[in-house]
């Protein structure tokens, strides 16, 4: 039996957390398939239906029949789980498919798959540094902790660049010998703020000094793009960004995460990761969940069109309220609350009196100070839907007393 005095230290951390009210506690869901974002919340009192506002099943792809019928597929032919590592008997053929998909939508020569995008990003950057010796990571300061996590395992020299900033970028550079290996780690859509990368313009700078660019696109890849390879797609950049890391845990709405790159990067990583080599493969149902997904919105647009039209919706409807909604041009919709107690209110209230679920983001995830509301709009919200968060958040604003801004409209 533990000793009183560890449980003792572990509720000291708990209570400072409740005390700055950045304390989370879990929704119990029970998502309801073919009817997202509607979903079952079940407490003490029993269950209740709500709508979910805060999922990054940014396309609803989670319940679509194309995934339901391949994962069922592969249920009836495979089994639950894949059995093993990929080197131990955990290579199926639908993770042979699945990379070739992926290679394919991001113009690259392979792909490595991995049991989520944190491990994907943690376990290639710490390797990648390793193989290199002494190579100099470029990370943008606000960058995802998987990023962050993979440059301090890899035990190499770093330098932190103002977000976006591509002026301290090139300083930072400037002072590095040309001959010396270098790697620039960034992300395509900042998922708490919403801004993009320009992308193009650091793949210039890593040319012009000899460095290498890694691109976390995971809350891109299936939203942009003709065939959902992301912002680098999107902008006809796939060929000079050098590792494309992904995630099939959000628009392909299943589990997983990958890197996109040469043959002989991704086979070193696949050689020398012990977050690969040790780590039990995707089950077989997944990974054609996943394979069914990706080669439905390679083909189809519908669904990234109608998600961008409820993102622009929300965006003006809740500016149009004075809510403070951080500008940005993804998907990505944050009302800046700035106080992790009042964001916690508001979400209860949000859940206790509307029945609609949104997580409060508060730090770690983003700065003290810049709390906030990240909602999620999809393809299969309805303008209802829209109405009903819309008419909520505005009651709550005004029965708490919450500071506006003036919207463009009123101003007129």
């Amino acid at each position: 039996m533990v000793h009183p005095s560890y449980n003792a230290r572990c509720q000291k951390a708990i209570s400072a957390l409740k005390s700055e009210g950045r304390y989370r506690s879990f929704a119990n869901l029970k998502r309801q398939c073919t009817s997202f974002p509607k979903a079952d919340s079940i407490s003490m009192h029993g269950t209740r239906q709500i709508k979910i506002w805060c999922s990054n099943d940014y396309l609803g792809m989670g319940q679509h029949p194309s995934v339901l019928r391949a994962m069922q597929s592969a249920l009836e032919t495979c089994g639950a789980g894949s059995g093993g590592t990929r080197n131990i008997s955990g290579t199926t053929s639908y993770h042979v498919m699945l990379e070739k998909e992926l290679a394919s939508l991001h113009g690259k020569e392979a792909a490595l798959l991995f049991s989520s995008g944190y491990v994907a990003n943690q376990s290639s950057l710490s390797t990648l540094v390793q193989l290199f010796g002494g190579c100099m990571v470029l990370s943008d300061a606000d960058n995802h902790a998987s990023m962050i996590d993979g440059i301090r395992f890899g035990r190499g020299p770093k330098q932190i660049w103002r977000h976006n900033d591509l002026e301290h970028l090139e300083e930072l550079l400037i002072r590095l010998p040309l001959d010396e290996p270098k790697i620039i780690a960034f992300e395509s859509v900042y998922s708490m703020d919403g801004d993009i990368a320009p992308i193009a313009k650091i793949c210039d700078l890593a040319e012009q000094y000899n460095a290498m660019t890694y691109l976390d696109e995971v809350h891109a890849v299936g939203l942009y793009g003709e065939m959902g390879g992301g912002i680098a797609e999107r902008e006809g950049l796939l060929d000079r960004v050098d590792v494309i890391n992904g995630t099939l845990a959000k628009a392909f709405g299943t589990m997983g995460g990958y890197i996109a790159a040469s043959t002989s990067i991704c086979d070193a990583i696949r050689s020398y990761a012990p977050g690969f080599i040790f780590t039990t493969s995707l089950a077989p149902t997944l990974v054609a969940g996943a394979l069914a997904s990706v080669q439905h919105l390679k083909s189809s647009n519908s669904e990234r069109t109608l998600h961008q039209l409820r993102a622009r919706q929300l965006k003006v409807r809740l500016t149009a309220i004075g809510l403070p909604v951080i500008a940005n041009d993804s998907h990505i919709v944050p009302v800046l609350v700035g106080c992790p107690t009042t964001c916690k209110a508001i979400t209860d209230q949000l859940m206790e009196d509307h029945a609609i679920y949104v997580q409060p983001i508060n730090y770690p995830t983003v700065p003290r100070g810049t709390e906030r509301l990240r909602l999620c709009p999809s393809p299969v919200h309805s303008m209802d839907d829209i109405d009903e968060l819309v008419d909520a958040l505005d009651s709550i604003w005004r029965k708490m007393d919450l500071a506006r801004i003036q919207s463009l409209e009123a101003a007129e």
